[in-house]
């Protein structure tokens, strides 16, 4: 059976600079994805011609746009680049100038090219969880992360607001602190 290798990690994107590499169908649904998730993402897009409803949200967001092809100098100083062309030379050419530059890279719809992949995301104020097949199935990610939305409360976040004020008067050292926890958090997963 195979093993989901992969390791979740929760990026502060708006304090990263990402670079999305085209401008059409798949490159507004990556940015909406990350948008939706990190509304202060730092994003430039790059690509020959983008779609007008991606130029709409210039001015918005941090987000900039370049119109022109695609040329390693747009790397500068980006920590993650989306590939997200038409164009299968131009997106492994990406893969590739990311791999020599240190730069975390996804080409979309091809796994072999991705140093990670963007699953679906359920946010609920401060409680976000991730969900990954693993790059095999985004159709049963999805149906999970509406699953998720469903179940989660909305006032899910008030209970971690309080969580964290009752935290911060618990004393002792970090063991008691995480026993206390513990014990006090125990009813979320009881079946009554």
């Amino acid at each position: 059976m195979e093993t989901n290798e992969l390791y979740p990690v929760f990026l502060k994107v708006n304090v990263l600079n990402i670079l999305i590499v085209g401008g059409g169908n798949v490159a507004e649904e990556k940015l909406h994805f990350l948008l939706k998730s990190s509304p202060g993402a730092n994003v430039t897009v790059v690509a020959p011609e983008i779609k007008q409803e991606l130029l709409a949200l210039e001015g918005t967001v941090s987000i900039k746009f370049i119109k022109d092809v695609y040329d390693p100098k747009y790397l500068e100083g980006k920590h993650i680049a989306i590939a997200t062309t038409d164009n299968v030379d131009v997106n492994i050419q990406v893969y590739q100038d990311c791999r020599d530059r240190n730069v975390l890279v996804n080409v979309a719809d091809n796994p072999p090219y991705c140093d990670f992949y963007m699953g679906g995301i359920v946010t609920k104020g401060n409680v976000k969880i991730a969900i990954s097949t693993n790059g095999k199935s985004p159709t049963v990610a999805k149906r999970l992360r509406q699953f998720f939305e469903e179940v989660i409360p909305e006032n899910i976040d008030d209970f971690v607001q309080n969580l964290n004020s009752y935290r911060n008067t618990i004393k002792g050292d970090f063991e008691e602190k995480v026993e206390k926890l513990n014990e006090f958090t125990k009813s979320l997963i009881s079946k009554s």
